[in-house]
């Protein structure tokens, strides 16, 4: 059975492939700054979209696979790979909360913009740490909620009504917390600024002009204008979202 979330991205996997957002967004670079992968590295990029961060770290490790849930993204990595002439990334369609690979697969395990979408996110991440070798790297991106959880339900639910496959964007401390509890040791977290510009962000989702007019609504009305900032650029509508970087350790096997 095809879920929401197939259903949407599937739709969208081509305006995703061009998104600049997703493409050249700040994260992106931090990430592969943060991290300094190895050549020898096998890499896995869950919940992959259309592969922006799975193709960025392609030419800097041995292997890279992309995992993604849509079928329709999956087959945007396969074109944009054979493009820029990278051998070494393949594809595969997986549950980010139940993957199909044996335990100690990866030196790194990325997921970038995605996670939003898990239901269970606590079980995404036990399972990125059950692939991960011992000394792996878990290197997490997401936009994330506040901390008050009256303004996080508004912000949430103002997510959802542009995308209905939407889950939840955890806090950071929500997310630090789920990284401990699954083993991994948190060594590294960012928040960035991202502006958005309003526009895109609608067009990708396919919102009607109702669902349009009520988010502008949302956006533009308390008490979702002070944390997101709306205001009028070049770019038209624009407003600001908070995104977490996040670098986390398993540890090396216990020596016998």
């Amino acid at each position: 059975m095809t879920s929401l979330a197939q259903k949407k991205f599937g739709e969208a996997a081509a305006d995703y492939a061009g998104s600049s957002t997703h493409a050249e967004g700040p994260s992106l670079a931090r990430l592969a700054e943060l991290i300094a992968p190895e050549p020898t590295w096998r890499h896995l990029d869950v919940g992959t979209g259309a592969g922006h961060t799975a193709l960025a770290f392609a030419d800097k490790v041995a292997k890279v696979t992309a995992s993604d849930i849509t079928p329709e993204m999956l087959q945007e990595v396969r074109k944009a790979a054979e493009k820029r002439g990278l051998g070494n990334v393949a594809t595969r369609q997986a549950n980010a909360q139940d993957l199909p690979f044996p335990d100690t697969s990866f030196h790194l395990v990325t997921c970038r913009l995605a996670a939003h979408h898990f239901a269970k996110p606590r079980s995404f991440v036990a399972e990125a740490a059950r692939v991960m070798i011992h000394g792996g790297t878990f290197a997490f991106v997401d936009n994330i909620s506040p901390s008050d959880e009256a303004l996080a339900s508004a912000y949430n639910a103002f997510e959802s009504l542009r995308d209905p496959s939407h889950g939840r964007c955890l806090s950071l401390a929500e997310w630090s917390t789920l990284i401990e509890d699954a083993g991994l040791t948190l060594t590294s977290a960012e928040v960035l600024d991202k502006d958005i510009a309003f526009d895109p962000w609608v067009a990708r989702m396919r919102c009607t002009d109702a669902v349009i007019a009520r988010l502008t609504e949302i956006l533009t009305g308390e008490p979702l204008r002070e944390l997101l900032h709306p205001r009028e650029t070049t770019d038209g509508l624009t407003f600001t979202l908070r995104e977490a970087i996040v670098i986390a350790q398993k540890p090396a096997e216990a020596h016998r």
